[in-house]
Formats: C-alpha cells, structure tokens, sequence
C-alpha cells in the first residue's frame, strides 16, 4: 500500500465540536498524528455542529471555508479528525479540490510506515485492505461507472468488480497467514510455559515511553522516540529481579483513543500476549494534562481484548519532566499498585523492579518435598529452575526440601519427568511475606 503522506505534503487539519464536546486536546494529539505520519501541519480549521452532515460530515458551508484556506496554504492533503464515510471523502475532495483523509486512514498508514517484521507488515495490510474495500470507488472515476451511455457502459463498473474480487482474494491470503503465525505464537506460548517464568507485558498510552523504560529494564535496543505509535512490533525479554526469580518482558503497541476497529481486529495475535500476560505494567506518562483520560482508554481496549481482568502495576513515567520524586504507592491490601519512575534518568526503576519481584512474591506459597535418591535429576531441576529456600538431608538418603514458588511454577513442577505427586507433602503451604512487609 503507498504511503499517504510524503514529509514535504503539507496538511490541513480538521475537527468539529460534535454534541458540545470541546476536543481541544483531541486536536493537539491529532497533530502529532500528522506529524507522526510525516506531514507538514499548514493550518486548523475548527467548528461545530450538532449533528455531521450526511454528505460531507462538515457541512457545504464548511466545506467551501476549508477549501478557500487549503487554496491559500497551497495545502495538498486535509485530515480530518473523524471516521468519514466514503462518500463523504468522495464529496469533501470533489469540493476541496485535494486529497481528503480521515483519522482512521491517516493512523492506518502510520501503521504502514512503523511495521518492521513479518508479522506486523500482514496485519497492518489487512486492516488497509479492509478500509480500502469500501472505497474502490474512488479509483475510478475517471471511467465515468454512472453515466451510462455509448461508449461510456461496462469498463469501469467491470474493473471495479475485478478489483474487489482481487482485494478480498488477498484480505483471504492474509487471514491465513496471520492465522499461522498465531498459531506458531500460540506454540512458543506454550513453550514457554513448559519453563515456569512469568510474563510481564508493557502497556499504554501511545508516547508514554513503553520503549524507552523496556530498554532501560531489559537492557534492549529497541526503537524509541518521542512520536506517536513509534514501535509496533512486539519485543520480549528475559530479566531476572530478586529472590532468585526471572520474568519475560514484552513491549506491545501503543493505544490511542478511538482506535480503528479494524487495526484492534488486524492486531489480534499480537494483543494476545497482552491478554496471556501474568502482569500489566501500565504505563502513564505523568506530565500529560490528559493522562487520568488516557488511563481510562487504555482500560477500554484492555476490556476489549479481554485483558481487563490481568492484574496491574500502574507506572507513571517521565517524573524528569514534573518534578516528582521515585516512589510506590500501595493498595489497601498492602500490595503495590503504583510507582512513580524516569525511563530518560533511570530514576526509581529499582523500586520498579522490586514491585514486580515483590508481586510475584505476593503470589508464591512455600511448598515441602520429600524427594528419594533416585530423584537427584528432578532435585537438580528445582535448584535451576525455582527458588529453594532450605534442604535438609535424610538418613534414607533422600533429601526435604522447601521451594518458594507460585501457582503457574507448581504446575510446571508437576509435569516434570519423574516428579510424583506424593513427593509433595499435604498442609505444608505458606504464604510467604513480601519484602520490605
């Protein structure tokens, strides 16, 4: 799919004030959309209405206003902050006399300009492919489909239709292939849950600093910058925290408020790490004014892809920029639910490191085994794998043994070669405290 800006298009910005809202933050985020997309912004037109106008959203009125300003900006491109309809599109171009795009095309072909792997590449075409069905008619007017008369019949309606059999033979092509690449995702899932690490997925507000504060953690070189949807491709990596433990951190695509439902669907696969996810951090960048409204949409598309239920450490990023100090907050179970970090300073990304240690901690219980001689391979299993807190010996030769771990690391332990389920002893399971508690 081409590129719907080139860096030196000039755009012009549209957004009306629907229902009484007044969007004004609305606006500065869609201009970063523009800039993300690499458009020049040569002016904003703002109004309002009470309802959009069938045929062109804006109104005829407005149209004209919009198409006298981007003649005078020598605009090449209006943008329009709202899910047009292709007619609409069709009505607003033939008025304004130049390219019109609305925000879920313009985001779509941020999408295109980010995607780097395979898998991200196939998704983002399929979600163009199904916005670009319902706009073929644009491709072809110049062959005149309505008028009808000698000469005038049969071509354009004939490669219209060809056209849409060609797009849904490849929307069909590019279901199956990302339905095999979940299913390869879906394998390495699994395989690793055959070794008890937990996972950690990084979510957020697009432009929160998900990648920057997963490099600082993870010590990776991934792709960070101060636009929206930088990254889209997800990232994982080992680290290991305190206590013997080790969680696999992934960096997942940014949210935005009213996300393209089609980009939601097209990213499925990929958003389902966030939903087999053990933990959430949730990242906030704390010097937006709208931060507390981009949590709220965050928990909207979690809710949607079914991860609202995945527990949450809230993170508040970039404290460089606000001046606030490190530190945690608590839940009123004395469990941490909030801290305050700098991915740019490193500042407070130890406590960070510690809350998520310390939540798995929250979790484990401490479990007994009574192992004999001949489980020397599955005593060795436990000392590389879990967290052994004591062994003694016994005069049979055995060993008893205390292990620190959690639910999913138990359920690891029981499907390990030779391990019986007598060798766990009954009533022995503790809590254990957290640290610092």
């Amino acid at each position: 799919m081409p590129r719907v800006a080139r860096a030196s298009e000039r755009a012009l910005l549209v957004q009306l004030r629907l229902s009484g809202k007044s969007g004004q933050e609305d606006l500065e985020e869609f201009r970063l959309l523009a800039e993300s997309a690499g458009a020049q912004v040569c002016g904003t037109i703002l109004g309002g209405r009470q309802r959009p106008d069938a045929a062109t959203f804006v109104g005829k009125g407005k149209a004209r206003e919009i198409s006298d300003l981007a003649a005078r900006e020598r605009a090449d491109l209006v943008l329009v902050n709202h899910p047009l309809s292709p007619t609409q599109e069709r009505n607003l171009e033939k008025i304004i006399g130049c390219r019109v795009l609305d925000r879920t095309g313009l985001i779509l072909d941020i999408f295109a300009q980010h995607a780097r792997s395979h898998e991200g590449k196939l998704q983002v075409e399929l979600a163009q492919l199904e916005h670009l069905s319902t706009r073929l008619v644009r491709g072809w007017t110049h062959l005149e489909r309505q008028k009808g008369g000698i000469g005038l019949r049969g071509p354009g309606e004939t490669q219209l239709e060809v056209d849409r059999r060609l797009i849904r033979d490849r929307i069909k092509k590019l279901n199956q292939r990302l339905h095999q690449v979940s299913v390869q995702r879906r394998s390495r899932r699994k395989a690793r849950l055959k070794v008890p690490i937990p996972t950690v997925s990084m979510v957020g507000y697009t432009n929160a600093g998900k990648s920057s504060l997963f490099n600082r953690l993870t010590g990776a070189s991934v792709y960070a910058a101060d636009r929206l949807f930088a990254t889209l491709d997800p990232t994982m990596r080992r680290v290991e925290l305190a206590g013997n433990t080790a969680v696999i951190m992934a960096d997942t695509v940014g949210f935005i408020r009213r996300l393209p439902h089609d980009l939601v669907e097209a990213f499925k696969s990929t958003l389902e790490e966030v939903a087999a996810a053990d933990l959430l951090l949730h990242v906030v960048d704390s010097s937006s004014p709208e931060r507390l409204e981009q949590i709220e949409q965050v928990n909207e598309v979690l809710e949607e892809i079914f991860a609202a239920e995945v527990p949450q450490i809230v993170v508040f990023n970039k404290i460089d920029l606000t001046g606030q100090k490190a530190r945690v907050e608590r839940d009123a179970g004395g469990r941490i639910a909030k801290t305050w970090v700098s991915a740019k300073t490193g500042e407070g990304l130890n406590l960070l490191l510690n809350a998520i240690s310390e939540y798995y901690r929250f979790q484990r219980g401490r479990r007994r085994l009574r192992l004999p001689p001949e489980a020397g391979r599955l005593r060795a299993g436990l000392y590389e794998r879990l967290d052994v807190v004591h062994e003694s010996a016994l005069e049979s030769g055995g060993w008893l043994i205390d292990v620190a771990l959690e639910p999913t690391q138990l359920n690891w332990l029981r499907r390990q070669e030779g391990f019986r389920e007598e060798y766990l002893l009954p009533d022995t399971q503790v809590v254990l405290a957290p640290t610092g508690s």
